[in-house]
């Protein structure tokens, strides 16, 4: 086990075997209590939603977080949350990293040494040590090939379950005004000029406000008739933290004095993402979703030091796909989620893991299946391999 941080146990050196592939800096990893881990990566570039022990107790409360932080040279370099996820009837356990590991610093010179690192740290820990499947699940990847996804492929990573509809829509922060309106598509900014004649208003409200949202929310999933299996059980959890970096912020588009559309943002580190979307019955011809979007670019850009704004996937909808595509448009990227990537010392824990993957991924698709045939709108329309890459 890794030593306890702040505590007198001695720390481990998991040092790279010798079939590592990259150039592993020897890196000594500690376990860190929950409130603890979520101020440490605060700070960090790759810091996301889903690598917070708030968010991660709240969506899976049954199943064991371990914060693993990692120093360089005594200084915190990056970590990684793993869930030890008990596989039925004892046959062993899985452990799980989603976007992860996480570097401190994205820019720092030896970021590709520090992710190998990381990475021979947890496959001593939980695969060599205590004998699990480790499955780890990289963030995308801003470049058109996924490094994070390759080194571990690299390292012996063997490709796991796939999203359906991998893609994520990033659009560029770092741009003026006329530069983000010349790079979306020119059908997006037609219906963004006529949201500004519509008498919309747009603002940035106080986390106190969050049961406007909610009701919303509620509100438009009951038009739609759409099952809501999203985390949005972790919002208020996340809403009132004390950490006002992790905290979402929430905006509102108002019409004649109405709330007819709202956005939760989680702002923290190099890439702002878009949690959550709620309109009313009218936002649709008032075309909010355009108007909505553009001043949360413009409040990103100039309240945060997000590098991208990562829109996130379209869950297999065609017209999610043109909209968020237009978006992005010239200046900004759309790349896929990669694979899960699972690596185990042992035959048998391969063998139980990706079991339990098969099991999860087929009741997934039931489910699915299930939904299109209560709600045909439900059904995907979109190409499984439509706008991958550069946003043209």
């Amino acid at each position: 086990m890794p030593a306890i941080l702040d505590q007198t146990v001695p720390r481990l050196d998991h040092r790279a075997p010798a079939k590592a592939q990259a150039p592993a800096l020897s890196l000594a990893p500690e376990l860190a209590s929950g409130a603890q881990w979520d101020r440490i990566i605060a700070e960090f570039d790759e810091v996301c939603q889903e690598q917070l022990h708030l968010f991660s107790t709240a969506r899976w409360p049954s199943v064991r977080q371990e914060p693993m932080v990692f120093r360089l040279n005594g200084e915190i370099v990056g970590g990684a949350l793993v869930m030890i996820q008990p596989l039925p009837l004892r046959l062993g356990a899985l452990a799980v990293s989603k976007w992860a590991p996480m570097l401190k610093h994205a820019d720092h010179p030896q970021a590709s040494a520090i992710h190998a690192g990381m990475v021979e740290a947890l496959v001593a820990e939980y695969a060599d040590n205590r004998g699990m499947m480790l499955s780890v699940l990289p963030r995308a990847s801003i470049e058109p090939d996924n490094a994070s996804y390759a080194q571990l492929r690299a390292r012996g990573f063997q490709q796991g379950s796939q999203l359906l509809y991998p893609n994520r829509y990033i659009i560029d922060l770092r741009l003026s005004d006329a530069e983000q309106r010349k790079s979306f598509a020119q059908k997006w900014r037609y219906h963004l000029n006529k949201s500004e004649k519509a008498g919309l208003s747009f603002e940035h409200a106080e986390p106190g406000r969050l049961g406007e949202f909610t009701a919303l929310y509620e509100a438009m999933l009951d038009r739609k008739n759409f099952p809501d299996h999203s985390a949005y059980e972790t919002v208020p959890a996340l809403m009132n933290t004390e950490i006002a970096a992790l905290r979402p912020e929430l905006f509102f588009v108002r019409h004649e004095g109405e709330v007819i559309a709202g956005a939760l943002i989680f702002k923290a580190g190099d890439r702002a993402v878009y949690l959550y979307g709620a309109t009313a019955d009218n936002a649709l011809p008032l075309r909010a979703g355009y108007f909505i979007h553009w001043h949360i670019i413009r409040w990103l850009r100039d309240n945060t030091s997000a590098r991208w704004y990562d829109l996130g996937g379209t869950d297999g909808n065609h017209g999610l796909h043109q909209f968020k595509k237009g978006m992005a448009g010239d200046r900004g990227v759309i790349r896929p989620v990669p694979p899960v990537a699972n690596y185990a010392s042992r035959p048998w824990p391969f063998l139980v893991g990706n079991g339990a993957f098969m099991a999860r991924d087929t009741a997934n698709a039931l489910r699915r299946h299930v939904a299109g045939l209560f709600n045909p709108a439900a059904r995907p329309d979109q190409a499984r391999d439509s706008g991958q890459g550069r946003a043209p």
